[in-house]
């Protein structure tokens, strides 16, 4: 059991939790969640012994084992699964025990310390350590690569797959998702639901936080608030303590408001019918937005396109790649007006390099970039964060992009993404990544661009300002590509998903939902043509023998298909009722009218019972599906 007592703690002058108590015991999943700089880091700073709290009292049994990712880039001239094993400390020192013993004449002990290395799964553990690394998206012959080859993203791949070998009691994770791409992302998801001790995770993305936690810790105003439950039903019941506050709830009415004008201006113009009816699925997003962040510091909107040609970019039988080097090939992309397209898959398939070769052509290896005279694209990737320069303030950055605006101007500007009066002045070499990030976005957006193209958007980025971002993007009127591993901004904002793999780009025409047993099938599909290429030139090839086997195995699996069918539909029942209730809570009367108050309270609870059962049919949908592809 981890418990603290009326802890506080400081930085500097500055109280960052005070009197906060709470309990976590083993096979709970804990999600930390606040704004920037609020104090999730100090906190795991504390449990780690790195910082001890001004006040209060922490209980911690000294036995216990704790883990947590490094945040040091590795080094070194070890192998990938020899430094992951190194995670597992009692296991290394065992291996050193027996390797002494064995050298030693006297033997006696040896037996224990087999015994031992039993006890703790020794002998598996290069099996164990290979699979973290394939889970994180490792290639079977990059097991064995030196540490120090291997680029500073995967890397502290490599810090998270030691972590998750150690066999700890209490595991922390900060921010464990940052350098995966979304395969990983959804390995991972697995692996920690299976986890049996002390699981504490930060983490700014919601979907991540919905699939692991059983519980959210809130820092907010120096306090720890605890909910019972995943980030969606902690939203959730948030919601109903905001949405007693009438003047905020009305604001975000008014964001719907305002989507909803421009659909009954241009719903019945040809010219803007493909727009407005993007713009009514949009709208069909806000209204499930939950009000829990009507109270957030960030509020801001991507100005209203100049201009907006019907073709705005497009590629003609491309190839993309880097010198020689050939990537991705025969592609075809035409992007229109209203276009908001997601783009999918594993990294290093090329995503990255399609959308490079979209902005500046600079990937192009052959074919044919086609870009409107008119069209002002809006290009946002995580090394234009190099770009700033670290002696100018964020005023300067923004004077250089608007010079003729008013100082006011560019203070209400900035304010709108965070930066306060103290800030807006102080040059940005020592921000954070995430504010600048903030500012690369402020400056993207005060251009007016009529096509983003957003290449990971929400890396450093909060929950708060993610939300935002959605809202606003959600509200954006130009076109859009977007690469992101964050599946709520996928959903909020996409209205087409393409699939980059093995050379191309294909339309993916399954949902987000879908795109796990997508990935699952391909690697099955790579499996089978591996086994099958070791196979087929040993063995003769018994046709009716096949047939026989291939229905003995239908037949043994198909209860576990039925399962697999009717969790689904019971899934999309419980999805009914929860737009049900979801489309009743967008209803402003039933805020202001003291007589359904009691509606309220039930439909908020509806809500949230639909959602934990969501919750809880998925979990057994994930369990029956992985059962049935061991079996299969």
């Amino acid at each position: 059991m981890l418990a603290l007592t009326n802890i506080t703690l400081r930085r500097g002058r500055k109280v960052l939790i005070e009197k906060a108590s709470f309990q976590v015991h083993a096979g709970q999943r804990m999600g930390v969640i606040g704004a920037n700089g609020c104090g999730k880091s100090s906190l795991f700073a504390m449990l780690l012994g790195d910082l001890e709290p001004d006040d209060g009292e922490l209980s911690l049994d000294p036995q216990n084992e704790i883990a947590h990712v490094a945040q040091e880039s590795p080094h070194g001239s070890g192998s990938a699964v020899d430094y992951v094993m190194d995670g597992d400390r009692e296991l290394r020192e065992v291996q050193v025990l027996i390797a002494a013993g064995e050298a030693d004449k006297d033997k006696s002990d040896l037996h224990l310390l087999y015994e031992r290395m039993e006890v703790i799964d020794g002998f598996t553990a290069d099996s164990r350590a290979s699979r973290l690394l394939h889970g994180l998206g490792f290639a079977a012959d990059e097991y064995r690569r030196p540490v120090k080859e291997f680029s500073g993203g995967w890397r502290m791949r490599l810090n998270l797959a030691r972590a998750l070998m150690c066999r700890s009691d209490i595991l922390l994770l900060d921010e464990p998702t940052n350098h995966l791409d979304l395969p990983a992302i959804l390995w991972l998801e697995r692996w920690l639901r299976r986890y049996e001790g002390i699981l504490l995770i930060v983490s700014h993305d919601r979907d991540f936080l919905d699939q692991i936690c059983t519980r959210i810790a809130h820092i907010e105003h120096e306090k720890i608030s605890l909910f019972t439950g995943n980030y969606s039903q902690f939203e959730t019941l948030r919601a109903e303590q905001l949405a007693q506050q009438h003047a905020m709830f009305m604001r975000q009415q008014k964001q719907i408001k305002h989507i909803q004008s421009y659909v009954d201006r241009f719903r019945f113009k040809a010219s803007k019918a493909r727009q407005a009816q993007s713009r009514l699925k949009m709208l069909e997003r806000m209204e499930q937005i939950a009000p829990a962040h009507v109270d957030s510091p960030f509020r801001f909107h991507f100005t209203e396109p100049k201009k907006q040609p019907q073709h705005l970019l497009g590629l003609a039988d491309a190839a993309v790649g880097y010198g020689e080097d050939v990537i991705l090939d025969g592609i075809c992309l035409n992007i229109s007006a209203g276009d908001r397209v997601g783009l999918l898959g594993v990294n290093g398939a090329g995503k990255s390099t399609l959308v490079k070769a979209l902005s500046t052509g600079s990937t192009l290896l052959t074919g044919d970039r086609t870009l409107s005279k008119d069209t002002k694209i809006g290009y946002f990737a995580q090394h234009q964060l190099e770009l700033l320069r670290p002696e100018h303030s964020p005023i300067d950055h923004l004077r250089d992009h608007a010079p003729e605006d008013r100082e006011q101007d560019h203070r209400n500007y900035l304010g709108r993404f965070g930066f306060s009066d103290e800030c807006i002045f102080e040059p940005v070499k020592p921000f954070s990544g995430g504010e600048k990030a903030r500012l690369v976005l402020a400056l993207m957006i005060r251009q007016g661009p009529n096509l983003l193209l957003l290449d990971e958007p929400t890396n450093h980025l909060d929950l708060e300002m993610r939300q935002a971002l959605s809202v606003a993007l959600i509200e954006y009127t130009g076109a859009l590509v977007v690469i992101s591993h964050d599946r709520h901004l996928l959903r909020s904002v996409c209205d087409e998903l393409l699939i980059v793999h093995d050379g191309v780009v294909d339309r993916f025409d399954l949902s987000l939902n879908d795109y796990p047993a997508w990935l699952k099938e391909q690697e099955d599909k790579s499996n089978s043509v591996e086994t099958k290429s070791q196979c087929e030139s040993s063995k003769p090839i018994n046709k009716k023998q096949q047939r026989r086997e291939q229905a003995q195995r239908r037949q043994r699996l198909k209860p576990m298909y039925d399962k697999v069918r009717d969790i689904e539909k019971k899934l999309a029942t419980c999805r009914a009722q929860l737009h049900d209730f979801d489309n009743r809570l967008t209803d402003e009367s039933i805020y202001t009218e003291t007589n359904r108050k009691d509606e309220l309270t039930q439909l908020v609870r509806d809500q949230a019972i639909a959602k934990a059962q969501i919750e809880s049919l998925e979990w057994d949908w994930l369990e029956a599906s992985e059962t049935l592809e061991n079996q299969s």
